[in-house]
């Protein structure tokens, strides 16, 4: 992870809503430049914020697709759910049209079938691409130095070819939905949200050159825009 651009905040208040305002202008500029716009979104408390403050502004609703950078395996009503909390937040509130929302539908037995099922739906929507080429895609970072649902020792780092997978983690006994890295990697632009103490030796071995990506993976992103709150910050960055 070599961030194009560093920005640090004060609070995880004003980072929030420095993003949406951020978000709003750049997602209304691409759909000027280019008649629309995809999103993959990311889950999260700190992301949870902005949606509620987009839900808010005045955005070409119509004209931008929301999709998902990874998913739990569960019902899309669970508590859980990566989608329910978006929905609550943002789709509901801004009352955005059906045709532009693209969630995971989960398959709690077959979980292997869902996730070709949602890299079929994506490679139809980015026809012609060999990599879906998003023009927003957020990201967040584990105290462990995953990114979306790739995790530290998995078998969804290795992945090369595949645009979303399945992901066995073990330490939570369940499965995952993810993105594959060069999927992430794709979008012209990849901002990494990341707040609080708790995080700051991840980021730090995110950041350091000797570390390796099975170990941290969110190394295998080079975020366009790293947007952090000066408590998450090591004291060499």
């Amino acid at each position: 992870m070599l961030p194009t651009s560093l920005e640090r905040f004060d609070t995880k208040a004003s980072l929030q809503r420095s993003v949406a305002d951020q978000m709003a202008d750049y997602l209304r500029d691409c759909v000027s430049r280019r008649g629309v716009a995809s999103v993959s979104l990311s889950g999260g408390s700190t992301p949870k914020r902005i949606y509620e403050l987009l839900a808010e502004m005045d955005l070409p609703w119509d004209q931008i697709h929301w999709f998902w950078g990874d998913e739990r395996n569960v019902s899309a009503d669970d508590e859980q759910s990566n989608f329910r909390m978006v929905r609550l937040a943002l789709l509901d509130p801004a009352k955005v049209p059906a045709a532009q929302i693209h969630p995971v539908e989960t398959n709690l037995s077959d979980p292997a079938a869902a996730a070709r099922d949602y890299e079929n739906k994506l490679r139809s929507f980015f026809s012609g691409q060999s990599m879906p080429v998003w023009d927003l895609v957020l990201l967040g970072m584990g105290d462990d130095g995953h990114t979306a649902s790739l995790f530290p020792h998995t078998r969804a780092l290795a992945e090369r070819e595949r645009w979303f997978t399945e992901n066995w983690v073990e330490k939570f006994d369940a499965y995952r939905y993810t993105l594959s890295a060069p999927a992430i990697a794709a979008g012209r632009e990849r901002w990494f949200l990341i707040t609080g103490a708790e995080k700051r030796e991840a980021l730090q071995n995110v950041l350091n050159s000797e570390t390796s990506a099975d170990d941290y993976p969110a190394k295998m992103i080079m975020p366009t825009r790293l947007l952090v709150t000066e408590e998450t910050l090591p004291v060499s960055a």
